[in-house]
């Protein structure tokens, strides 16, 4: 850290070292929530991982019928929309929506409509898992930058400024002590020639 050994030189470090002290509980906080907000969507993801196997097993149940079936699903709203949490921006799930042809339903088997049932669980939780995923991963890596960001400021800038406000004050004192015996010797001596 570079910086000249005057007064305005201690007010512009004790400047950022106040606006550094005070944000440092605020990122600590932050940090704490990211966290768990990683830990909730972790948790959030695993028990969607465990749906999705479930739903793997009635979809093998129904595996000798999928030749039959006909192309009648279609996704119409993935139901992802964006929302805040701790000031990071991650895609969330709503509801998702599916469009059903119009068909005559007397035309098909009568395991056709479980079936359009397990093919909408299959695809609504695939859409859960990704966006899950998506959002695990943007908060991680808010998390780690806040946690960079924590270190920066109470391992390295903080301490720094510390140690630049003690050099300049450390400095300043030293030199006004110089003056100041300089100041008594020059006395000390017109003191002497006078007498």
């Amino acid at each position: 850290m570079k910086f000249q050994y005057n007064k305005t030189a201690i007010q512009d470090f004790s400047r950022q070292l106040a606006i550094r002290e005070k944000a440092l509980p605020i990122l600590k906080n932050k940090e704490t929530v990211l966290r768990q907000e990683v830990k909730k969507a972790t948790q959030a993801l695993e028990a969607l991982m465990n749906e999705r196997e479930k739903i793997q097993q009635v979809l093998q149940a129904f595996q000798p019928f999928w030749s039959e079936f006909p192309p009648i699903v279609a996704l119409e709203d993935s139901g992802v929309y964006q929302k805040k949490v701790v000031g990071v921006r991650v895609p969330e799930i709503g509801e998702v929506v599916f469009r059903l042809a119009d068909i005559a339903w007397w035309h098909y088997p009568a395991w056709v409509p479980a079936g359009i049932q397990v093919i909408q669980q299959a695809v609504a939780v695939n859409i859960q898992i990704s966006t899950k995923e998506r959002q695990r991963q943007l908060l991680s890596t808010a998390r780690k930058k806040m946690t960079q960001k924590v270190n920066l400021y109470e391992k390295v800038q903080i301490p720094a400024y510390e140690e630049a406000i003690r050099k300049i004050k450390r400095f300043l004192e030293d030199k006004e002590n110089i003056a100041k015996a300089a100041q008594k010797i020059v006395k000390k001596k017109k003191a002497l020639r006078t007498v």
